[in-house]
């Protein structure tokens, strides 16, 4: 009844994460102040939106995922993982691989270790957020058949000594 549905590799990889993100965003600052004055106008707007974009959203994602998993809570797990799909992700894979950016090694480097750490946690997310939904529908259906059997409805689910509706039924109208 009581079983831990947590996700031990999804809290692993997030426990990770935690640490290797403040290295991510020095690393990234750094080359970006290095490599600043050679950007072009726009992509110097556009990469430090990006960073701070990614920096809001790390700390959120990071939140909702300990939080979900940790105290299996599906509405948490989901934004985790939603945010990890469809805005953490596709920034990253900008950073790693546009080349308009004038990328560096230290900076390839980081974005990939960042990247593979996101593909693994929106696989590990997807799953657990899967066997989570999972156990609350059985959970829901056992609450509700528990419940019928607390207050059944009349005629239907009596086994003696009155007249059910299916054999009321068989028996037909006349």
């Amino acid at each position: 009844d009581n079983e831990i549905i947590s996700s031990l590799p999804l809290q692993m990889s997030l426990y990770f994460n935690v640490y290797y993100f403040p290295l991510w965003w020095i690393s990234t600052v750094v080359v970006l102040y290095m490599k600043y004055p050679v950007l072009s106008d726009y992509y110097k707007f556009i990469v430090v939106t990006v960073i701070i974009l990614a920096s809001l959203i790390e700390v959120i994602r990071l939140y909702l995922g300990y939080m979900g998993n940790l105290q299996e809570k599906v509405p948490e797990l989901a934004g985790f993982w939603l945010l990890s799909l469809l805005l953490q992700l596709p920034i990253i894979l900008f950073l790693l691989f546009n080349e308009g950016l004038k990328i560096q090694p230290l900076e390839r480097s980081v974005n990939t270790i960042f990247a593979l750490f996101l593909t693994f946690q929106v696989i590990a997310g997807f799953l657990a957020l899967k066997k989570m939904v999972n156990q609350l529908a059985t959970h829901f259906h056992l609450h509700e058949f528990d419940r019928l059997e607390e207050y059944p409805l009349p005629g239907v689910y009596s086994l003696a000594g009155e007249e059910n509706a299916f054999s009321a039924a068989a028996r037909g109208p006349y």
